[in-house]
């Protein structure tokens, strides 16, 4: 199901038996358009939802691992696909645009590179809404449940580098962090990406 998590922002959730996490797709309506983020498979009860609510204008993906069903959905939804600049060249899949660092994507979504993670083109999305929302794809990971963590130490050339940064993120304002992998958190969520940078 599409749950509601956020004022025009809903969930959807797919079980990786091999990572024994939640796999988590996002739908946010912003203004006229509506977009989808990082898309896992969905059911068809979720797909009838998607379909009832309008036209999808734009997939947007965070990284090179985390495009999923996103050029299935592309095709049939007729819609343009976003992949960060960086990662384009190692995905197979031909992308509508490509974006960067501090670019503006639709729906007022800003982009914020993030240096030194499993990927290098990996990419946090900024949302000025309520508290302010962060959206995050392999950059930090909701577990255990209420908190967040980094990948596994092998997953990056330099798990140093990497954690600094993540140190970036704190520079923006946000209470709410939507995360790809795991348990999202809707409040806290400053707090928590600060605990889990200085453990």
């Amino acid at each position: 199901m599409l749950k509601p998590i956020l004022p025009n922002v809903w969930q959807w959730s797919w079980f990786s038996p091999e990572k024994q996490l939640d796999f988590n797709g996002l739908l946010l309506a912003v203004g006229e358009h509506r977009i989808v983020v990082d898309p896992p498979p969905l059911a068809p009860e979720e797909a009838g939802q998607l379909r009832r609510g309008g036209r999808i204008d734009y997939i947007v993906v965070t990284n090179r691992d985390h495009l999923r069903e996103a050029a299935v959905y592309q095709r049939e939804w007729q819609c343009q696909l976003y992949v960060p600049e960086l990662d384009a060249p190692q995905m197979d899949v031909k992308a509508t645009r490509t974006y960067k660092d501090g670019e503006l994507l639709p729906g007022g979504i800003w982009a914020v590179h993030l240096r030194d993670q499993k990927s290098p083109g990996e990419c946090a999305l900024f949302i000025q809404q309520g508290g302010g929302i962060i959206i995050v794809g392999d950059a930090l990971i909701g577990k255990p449940a209420g908190a967040l963590s980094m990948l596994p130490a092998e997953k990056y050339a330099d798990p140093h580098l990497a954690k600094d940064g993540l140190r970036r993120l704190l520079k923006y304002q946000f209470d709410t962090i939507l995360v790809g992998d795991g348990m999202s958190l809707v409040t806290g969520a400053k707090t928590a990406v600060e605990a889990c940078l200085n453990s």
